[in-house]
This record gives structure tokens, sequence and C-alpha cells, in this order.
């Protein structure tokens, strides 16, 4: 796995890509996408940072895993491809943005439109094998974006974080949330929304009063 990354973020992560467990994990990841059919392709496993740059980062949402079926990951959470059919996730986060701000439900799930205005959408786990979710937990990818995490936090300031379920909730738990605005709430997935712990959060809204309040242009959701 050769590191292409968007240079404001290889500056940034130079000393973590030079780590012990960063080497294992370039090396596991190089394997597994000899031998198996893995997602996202492997020119767009650092798309989130590509398409958002450190300095321009305004707003993080964490994901778990890339969506192992064909064709849906590129590289960004709860995003898919142009014509790809919405996973219930991302419906779910787009009936939300039609309630909370009255936006039309869009065709496209593709996220590359919020990249692009500063939202980082960052997975946990940056990889996976094909219709085998959770496949490439634990061999070092949490650890990286931990880091990531820990960076924005400390370098940064007035981000919004947005975390949605459990899993993200512990994965923020280190943010400094004097400096930046921490949204959380229950997970988009049908499971936690049908059980009235997603709908009506208003996290878009939110995120785009307080941009507003801290002079940060607001996100066109």
């Amino acid at each position: 796995m050769t590191v292409k990354i968007e240079t404001s973020w290889k500056e940034q992560l130079e000393d973590e890509f030079s780590k012990e467990y960063f080497k294992n994990l370039t090396q596991f990841v190089q394997e597994e996408y000899l031998l198996n059919e893995c997602f996202p392709p492997g020119n767009l496993i650092f798309s989130a940072f590509n398409r958002t740059p450190f300095n321009k980062v305004k707003v993080v949402i964490i994901g778990q895993d890339p969506y192992h079926g064909i064709n849906q990951a590129n590289g960004l959470c709860f995003s898919v491809n142009d014509t790809i059919s919405h996973p219930p996730s991302l419906m779910n986060i787009f009936k939300e943005i039609e309630s909370d701000l009255l936006i039309p439900y869009p065709k496209s799930g593709n996220l590359e439109r919020w990249a692009d205005q500063g939202i980082l959408l960052l997975n946990a786990t940056l990889t996976v094998r094909s219709h085998e979710a959770g496949s490439h937990q634990k061999k070092g990818w949490e650890q990286f974006t931990d880091a990531i995490i820990s960076l924005l936090s400390e370098k940064k300031e007035n981000v919004v974080f947005l975390l949605w379920g459990g899993f993200a909730k512990k994965k923020g738990a280190k943010i400094d949330s004097e400096k930046h605005l921490v949204l959380s709430c229950g997970h988009p997935s049908p499971l936690s929304a049908n059980r009235g712990y997603w709908f009506g959060n208003k996290h878009f809204s939110a995120t785009n009063t307080y941009l507003e309040e801290v002079g940060i242009p607001q996100i066109s959701w």
C-alpha cells in the first residue's frame, strides 16, 4: 500500500506513517488486496483525506467500516458511488436532512459534495474484504484513525464532530469539547432509527448554526 495522500495530511501524519504498527498494517492491506477482493479500490483508500485537506476540515463524521458490496465503497463513510442504491443508514441520513432543513431527498448517495466543503467522512477502518463486514478490524486502522481524531482536536478549533451510535461516541471520547462542538445521537441504521434514537436529532441545522456563530461558511447539505 503506497500512501498517496494530500500534502497537508502527509505533513501532519509523517510520524504516524513511520510507526511500526502502520508498517505492519501496510503489509497486511497489501497482502489482502493481492489475495482477496477488497474495498474500496486501492486508489480510493485515502479518499477522505485527499478530498478534504487538513486545513479545510470543519466537520467530522465518523463511520465504522467501508461498505463491503460490489461498487459501493468510495473511501468516504456512509457514501456510495453514483447510480448505486442508497443503503438504509444513508437513506435515514437523507430523511433527517429533509425534515431538518426541508432539503429534497437527493438522487445520488455520493457524498463527495460534502467532502469538498470540508466534511471529513472518516471510517474507523479504511478497508474491508468483500462481503465480510469487520474483516479488517483490529489490524491497526483504529489506531491510525484515533490519531487523526486526536490531531484534529488538538491542532484545530471550532470543528463540529458528529458522533452517531455507540461506536462513534467511544471513538470521539478524547475530543476537546471546550474547543469544538460535539453532537451525538443514535446510529442512523434502521435498528437504532426505528427505536427513536436517530430521527429528530437536527444535527444538520445545529452544525450550520454553530459554523455561522464562529464565522465559518455553512455546509450546503
